[in-house]
């Protein structure tokens, strides 16, 4: 068989092996058997050198040829193999448009936001303002201006983060209130919601927390007023037959200063093996009391003619009284099993 003869025996080959091929990945095989680097046709090619040239011009023409034909084929059925596989394709993932949806579970809020949303709603109901400032504080907004001096004893209680000389992440939202102090004339009204960071962490404090504080400076107000709006806040949050009672504290920035305790809304405090007031019918809640003249004369304002309350409580550590949850630590680790409950 002459050189010219296995050429075409080749190319017949390779067309009916290509009008046979039913697939894309068979017909990219196909090429690679006839026209690849080491396929025979290929080796043909590369040894027309060597012919006599008499020889060197068939051999040339004819391979030429052969490989143009077989290209020509492969390229037509791949064209028509891919269309069908593609519409095949189509039809296999095809969506019907007339099948019920996978239902999207929906999100809910996080319990210690439910206690801020509630908190912040109520006040803002009574004409409180929004107040809202930078985390990371100089040390006179957290410290100073609300009568902790460098070297006061106040400080080390408060396991401060320090980001740089005279900067501190905020250890409460206070800051805020003197910076609306500072900012406006009396009467102020407002409410301080945000995060807090302290150097602490156990079942019932973490490094980083939510407060929320609210202050009121006006001229006569008293703490009777302080009173009845914190009693108004409880029963707003923890239901209309909660009671309260204030026992006497000590703050840096309130004189006189007063802690808030709630009765039990789960025993009413008659139960002494309940779980949640352990059997004592109260629970600590908030911190509060008249803001100290001292303060009042560093923003400016005038104590003779105006006085003022303020409050600060913990939204997490309400979440956990209301939910019974006994380790803050689970609010923060986002774990979907516990947040689901809520």
């Amino acid at each position: 068989m002459t050189v010219s003869e296995r050429i075409e025996q080749l190319k017949s080959e390779a067309l009916s092996a290509v009008a046979s091929g039913d697939s894309t990945a068979a017909l990219e095989a196909i090429r690679v058997r006839f026209l690849g680097r080491s396929a025979e046709l290929t080796e043909i090619k590369k040894s027309i050198g060597t012919l006599s040239p008499e020889e060197r011009k068939e051999v040339g023409r004819s391979s030429n040829r052969a490989s143009r034909e077989i290209e020509a084929a492969l390229d037509s059925r791949t064209e028509e193999v891919a269309a069908r596989e593609r519409e095949e394709r189509l039809r296999e993932e095809a969506v019907d448009v007339t099948l019920p949806g996978v239902p999207f579970p929906k999100g809910h809020l996080h319990p210690s936001q439910r206690i801020i949303d509630d908190v912040v709603d109520f006040f803002v109901g009574l004409g409180y303002r929004v107040a809202e400032g930078p985390e990371v504080e100089t040390d006179y907004y957290n410290f100073t201006a609300l009568g902790i001096p460098p070297g006061h004893p106040a400080r080390t209680m408060q396991d401060t983060f320090f980001v740089d000389e005279g900067l501190v992440l905020r250890t409460q939202t206070s800051p805020m209130q003197i910076r609306t102090m500072l900012a406006q004339e009396p009467p102020v009204y407002v409410v301080c919601p945000g995060r807090t960071y302290r150097r602490d962490s156990d079942p019932t404090h973490t490094p980083m927390f939510h407060q929320i504080e609210g202050l009121a400076v006006d001229k006569g107000l008293t703490l009777g007023h302080l009173k009845g709006t914190l009693a108004a806040m409880a029963r707003h949050v923890f239901g209309e037959d909660v009671q309260i009672r204030l026992r006497p504290s000590y703050f840096q920035f309130t004189e006189p200063s007063v802690e808030l305790d709630v009765s039990c809304f789960i025993c009413g405090g008659t139960d002494p093996g309940c779980k949640v007031c352990k059997g004592a019918g109260w629970l600590e809640m908030l911190g509060a009391g008249m803001v100290d003249p001292g303060v009042l004369e560093e923003v400016g304002y005038d104590p003779e003619e105006y006085t003022g309350y303020a409050f600060g409580m913990g939204p997490d550590r309400m979440a956990m009284v209301k939910y019974d949850i006994h380790d803050l630590r689970l609010f923060f680790e986002g774990d979907l099993r516990f947040l689901r409950q809520f």
